[in-house]
């Protein structure tokens, strides 16, 4: 199979970066999508503009052909569905959704425009064509397999209307990244939720049950502490008094210390978590370090980043070669009762999710002792010093903002990659 791809130039804040580049499960999107496609294709094209820049089915080089847009987030269930189902059909598809399909509904539509409703369903830029582009393209309906499963509880004196908070978690991801939010969603609840909820889904069968349930005799442990539900790379070092509970996957050269608890994560190459740290559903990057007890819950980290003692980031999205100082909060929900915005393209607003943290651009230098609002966003290269008169930040902090301006040689390190270009 040949595969084009459609280029999305659009720069995704605060990270002035295109989504592409962005990291997905510890690895680049581009990456992501192109391991998710490894067992069907064989060929990749230069990238295109449009879709009309593909070469049509009239064409002498008549080849099976699969196009889709770069700032898309698949898994490897889903992709397989997809075109395990077009195949059948032998007839050019586009990817849809229905309209009742809870994944999508909840989740995928807001801050968007790259899932859009056309008649009774919801289209998608990705389209398998068995000749070569045509265009009398048929809809393919995919069902995500959404599960309902809570992740917070809200006490009913602080908002009576919410209690339980659920994610709608789908057996088969697909996400339009196009707002650090949607890295967010990608990452944990489409991400280490949704391979959580395949495992329970596997235990549910007989012969995996009882191997799972051999694992934990042989090793004398817990089921989900067992190597069936472990994944580790080489040379990983974990203390005897660490808590691991799968299924976590841990990259080569970790080192996990006394008392730190990591609860369905997924760990890169060369990561150090130190004593009484608390890792849940969260993904850390290659290189990063986390000294004691600091506590990550449903957040992303990426590469070479560090978040120092006793600073809490719930919901939040981290960017490559960050330092986060100590005693940081990042508050994840309104205590009052209104709906947490963001901005996006130029205006505030809804995020569609009652809870949900910061993000931080790369290689920014956040000093101690900050309270973030929910929402907010610190632009990349910036540095806010502890000595700031403002400690609660409020609203979103761009580079011009930054407080290593007119700190001598301070510009050195910040370089203009990240940012912004006006």
């Amino acid at each position: 199979m040949r595969k084009y791809i459609i280029e999305d130039t659009r720069l995704i804040s605060p990270f002035n970066e295109r989504a592409r580049d962005l990291r997905i499960l510890n690895k680049p999107l581009w990456l992501a999508q192109r391991d998710a496609l490894a067992p069907y294709t064989r060929e990749e094209r230069p990238t295109v503009g449009s879709l009309e820049e593909v070469p049509n089915h009239r064409d002498k080089d008549r080849v099976e052909t699969i196009v889709y847009r770069d700032n898309l987030f698949f898994d490897p269930p889903f992709i397989d569905e997809f075109i395990r189902r077009a195949r059948e059909q032998r007839k050019a598809c586009r990817v849809a959704f229905a309209l009742n399909d809870k994944a999508i509904v909840t989740h995928a539509l807001k801050l968007q425009s790259g899932i859009r409703r056309e008649g009774d369903a919801y289209l998608a830029d990705l389209w398998y064509f068995p000749y070569g582009r045509e265009s009398n393209v048929r809809p393919l309906l995919i069902d995500t397999q959404a599960r309902e499963i809570g992740y917070y509880n809200i006490p009913k004196y602080m908002a009576p209307n919410q209690g339980d908070l659920t994610f709608q978690v789908p057996q088969r991801a697909f996400l339009s990244i196009e707002h650090w939010s949607h890295v967010y969603v990608a990452n944990s609840p489409f991400g280490v939720f949704a391979e959580g909820a395949r495992v329970e889904k596997q235990i549910e069968r007989l012969g995996f049950k009882l191997r799972v349930l051999w694992r934990g005799l042989v090793e004398r442990r817990q089921v989900l502490t067992t190597r069936a539900l472990i994944k580790k790379g080489r040379n990983v070092h974990i203390d005897p008094s660490a808590v691991i509970l799968g299924p976590v996957t841990l990259g080569d050269n970790v080192v996990i210390q006394p008392g730190a608890v990591i609860d369905n994560c997924h760990i890169g190459n060369n990561v150090t978590v130190s004593h009484g740290c608390v890792l849940m559903l969260s993904v850390v990057g290659d290189g990063c370090f986390l000294p004691w007890r600091a506590s990550l819950f449903l957040t992303t980290l990426m590469e070479n980043s560090m978040v120092a003692q006793n600073t809490c980031l719930q919901m939040c999205v981290v960017g490559r070669d960050t330092f986060i100082g100590a005693g940081n909060t990042f508050t994840d929900f309104n205590l009052i009762s209104k709906p947490i915005r963001v901005m996006h393209r130029g205006r505030l607003e809804e995020a569609g999710m009652p809870v949900i943290g910061g993000c931080v651009g790369h290689n920014c230098r956040i000093g101690s002792g900050f309270v973030i609002y929910p929402g907010r966003e610190i632009e990349s290269d910036v540095m806010l010093t502890a000595d700031r008169a403002e400690r609660v930040i409020a609203k979103n902090v761009t580079y011009r903002q930054s407080d290593h301006h007119g700190i001598p040689g301070a510009d050195r390190l910040f370089p203009a990659q990240y940012r912004p270009t006006a």
